[in-house]
């Protein structure tokens, strides 16, 4: 039986820029997170003896020239070179703009396939072929440059591909699977799209994904992808690899009808969630829900909820909080008599729909915005969309804790 262990989109050092990072503990977990993934890969291949890894493109993650990951990088494959583990290597998108791609010297037991394409023999019946992207664009289909399969053998082909499209992620050698079907490969090794998706059995057609999440709109249990190749064919098998798993969860606390009532259910909720984690350590974005009684209260201590949820979080020793949100409604009201503050949250409800108020918060937005950087202002609004998205969320937001906290004074 042969083995190989294939990953692709490892993005090394790549910046997990959607957290404040307060805690020193979590920022040094998040800083070595994709070196922390990639080491877990080559612990696999070393402990399943596999023939060989392949790497499907985007083993870097941009510009950025750092002798440290190079030196990080180098010492990872020379464990492979040790165990006389060969990998196989294409450049995609972010490695064709990346300066140590073309200056690093990889060791001699890894082959990186060229722009032209090419095929290398790994057993005696094992082919593997590969084509790497020239730059970082890639608008045309590549199967044009993958030669015929070898007669009688196991070929894999790796591609980096953002096939016939990905919500997210731009067009990279578009292709379909029917059209990668039709090629005559056993296994298609693919790379760029970052969720996990096996396309077809018969070929196999598997995009591993990203086997480190890089911020919550990645969440979830990461994983390379592991070939067993005998007389039978081929089986495939899921091996995680995150080191710390972004995770989405919700909370129902309409039963918490006190403080202590509310740390319990948190309490417990946390703690469930951390033993299904994969990774040893998760970053987790809370929504709590529910129609409590004491609704207004947890709206206008929302800080204060914060702080202990992020307590209660760490009592895990393997839980971060990313984000806290609330999604509270109002208690049904029995009888039906409106108090001041009712009425008070109508008539802001009605000035907020006036276009007058939109034009006013707006103009005090853009006043604060021009204070920052240009750069970050450009990632808070991209395009005027974006701007009006901002200001009526700013305006809820401020509304909400208004009311919260006068609803909670008269409770």
């Amino acid at each position: 039986m042969i083995k190989i262990l294939h990953t692709a989109d490892i993005h090394l050092d790549s910046p997990l820029k959607s957290l404040a990072l307060r805690d020193v503990t979590l920022r040094e977990k998040v800083e070595t997170a994709s070196r922390a993934a990639f080491s877990r890969i080559i612990d696999t291949a070393l402990l399943e003896e596999v023939s060989a890894l392949l790497i499907s493109g985007d083993l870097f993650d941009g510009k950025e020239r750092s002798a440290r990951t190079a030196a990080f990088l180098t010492g990872q494959l020379d464990r492979l070179r040790a165990a006389g583990t060969r990998v196989f290597y294409i450049k995609g998108n972010h490695d064709a703009e990346n300066p140590i791609t073309g200056t690093l010297d990889l060791p001699d037991h890894v082959h990186v396939f060229d722009a032209r394409g090419g095929k290398v023999q790994l057993a005696e019946n094992v082919w593997v072929h590969g084509v790497s992207f020239a730059d970082r664009h890639a608008p045309d289909s590549l199967l044009p440059r993958f030669s015929a399969p070898v007669a009688g053998a196991m070929n894999i082909a790796m591609l980096h591909t953002s096939l016939a499209g990905a919500a997210g992620h731009d067009t990279y050698a578009p292709c379909t699977v029917g059209e990668l079907s039709g090629m005559g490969f056993d296994y298609w090794a693919l790379g760029h799209v970052h969720k996990r998706q096996v396309h077809s059995q018969a070929p196999w057609v598997v995009m591993p994904g990203i086997p480190q999440g890089r911020d919550i709109g990645e969440a979830g249990p990461k994983s390379a992808t592991l070939l067993s190749i005998d007389d039978a064919g081929i089986r495939v098998d899921e091996i995680p690899t995150s080191a710390l798993e972004f995770t989405n969860s919700a909370l129902d606390i309409t039963a918490a009808q006190s403080d202590e009532a509310l740390r319990t259910l948190l309490r417990d909720h946390l703690r469930t969630t951390a033993g299904e984690l994969t990774a040893d350590a998760g970053v987790l974005r809370l929504t709590l829900r529910g129609a409590p009684e004491r609704h207004w209260h947890f709206l206008r201590d929302r800080d204060y909820w914060g702080e202990q949820i992020s307590e209660l979080a760490r009592e895990t020793d393997r839980l971060w909080i990313e984000k806290l949100d609330f999604s509270l409604d109002a208690p049904a009201q029995h009888d039906g008599a409106p108090s001041a503050t009712d009425e008070l949250a109508e008539t802001i409800a009605a000035i907020q729909a006036e276009p007058g108020f939109a034009s006013a918060a707006q103009s005090e937005i853009d006043d604060v915005l021009m204070d920052l950087p240009p750069a970050i202002r450009a990632r808070l609004v991209p395009d005027e969309a974006a701007a009006e998205r901002l200001t009526q969320s700013l305006a809820e937001a401020g509304s909400e804790r208004v009311l919260a906290r006068l609803k909670g004074a008269e409770n």
